[in-house]
């Protein structure tokens, strides 16, 4: 027995809206409806994984009620270069929420078009 874990969940009122902007900013992420009230962002077939394990699906889930407060969870992303790979995605529909750092190391908090947060590092 145990645990396994089988797909990321994050809330939106509008899977279309979400759907557009992680599908590209992941890099051809493939759309997979599940539902009217699911639909899943899921790595294409082949792509490459470094050193670690292939990446886990990200499931969007529609919900009635608009996010308030900051997220409990979130998605850390790193980047080669931070400042494009921020430009980028800002370009894409993010916006910038804050810049963080502690000793050498800097992030900074984005959110998606529907205000889900994650970071850049």
């Amino acid at each position: 027995m145990g645990l396994r874990q089988t797909e990321v969940v994050i809330d939106c009122a509008d899977h279309d809206r979400v759907i557009e902007f992680w599908a590209e900013a992941l890099g051809g992420w493939e759309r997979r409806d599940v539902n009217e009230q699911f639909v899943a962002l899921v790595p294409p077939a082949g792509q490459p994984t470094g050193d670690g394990p292939r990446p886990l699906p990200l499931l969007f889930q529609k919900v009635p009620e608009a996010k308030i407060a900051k997220n409990r969870v979130h998605l850390d992303f790193a980047s080669e270069d931070m400042a494009a790979e921020i430009g980028r995605l800002v370009g894409l529909g993010a916006s910038v929420i804050a810049e963080h750092s502690l000793g050498d190391f800097r992030w900074t908090v984005l959110a998606d078009p529907e205000g889900n947060e994650f970071c850049v590092s």
